[in-house]
């Protein structure tokens, strides 16, 4: 056997080697290949009717958030028209408060006036010991 033979056999055997090798990495390699279209078809199948519905979930949150802007803006102006009644009572409170103070003591002024007219009114029914009638 020559060199040259030899180096014939050896490219052979290597070559069948390879060969060995490669045949099932083709074969996996051919499996992922229609895996990967499946899975492809299926994307395209089920991607527009998903993206679709995400546009339909999108434009009502969006109409959500508008009324909820529009609630908001309902509900300031409310608390605000509620806040100025309450200022309105505070203040008719302080009126009030103010007012009967002097208004207690016109009270109490009267009461003490009628009391001393009843006073002197009885000391001259006393003195003078009885009724008179403008005689």
């Amino acid at each position: 056997m020559t060199i040259v033979e030899m180096a014939a056999i050896l490219v052979a055997v290597t070559f069948v080697v390879l060969v060995g090798f490669l045949v099932p990495v083709m074969i996996q390699v051919r499996k992922t290949v229609a895996e990967s279209e499946q899975l492809l078809a299926k994307m395209n199948h089920d991607l527009p009717p998903l993206i679709s519905e995400l546009k339909g979930v999108s434009r009502n949150v969006n109409d959500l958030t508008e009324q909820a802007r529009l609630g908001v803006e309902h509900a300031a102006v409310l608390l605000h028209a509620v806040g100025e009644v309450g200022e309105s009572v505070q203040h008719v409170h302080e009126v009030v408060k103010g007012s009967s103070g002097s208004m207690l003591a016109n009270v109490a002024s009267v009461v003490a006036g009628v009391k001393a007219a009843t006073k002197v009114m009885k000391e001259r029914f006393r003195e003078d010991g009885g009724h008179h009638n403008g005689g």
